[in-house]
């Protein structure tokens, strides 16, 4: 599934007390398109912690993976209320080693 839009797509960072998500948004039909989280199966057998920025570098890389795969090259990059710092750092440089510019 390849997407051809002129307009960026925004990857939102979410944060709770044991998990870290990651969503591609598409604000102007206002859908996921992708996600990826502690959550899900791939990365669950992959960790050993919730939660820490190591875990956190493990979604981010997931995340670049997709995105990648739907043909996407930019993002707008959304961290909510959070700081640029730690875990949402992580995620955010992850994503860019897979090429996705933001």
């Amino acid at each position: 599934m390849k997407l051809k839009n002129t307009k960026k797509l925004r990857l939102y960072i979410f944060k709770s007390n044991k998990h870290i998500y990651a969503y591609l948004i598409d604000d102007e039909k206002q859908k996921i398109i992708t996600s990826s989280s502690t959550v899900s199966t791939e990365i669950r057998n992959k960790i050993k912690s919730l939660k820490n920025c190591a875990t956190a570098q493990i979604v981010g890389t997931h995340m670049g993976v997709k995105i990648k795969q739907l043909g996407i090259k930019e993002i707008i990059f959304d961290r909510g209320k959070h700081l640029y710092h730690g875990q949402v750092k992580a995620v955010a440089e992850a994503t860019r080693k897979e090429g996705i510019i933001f």
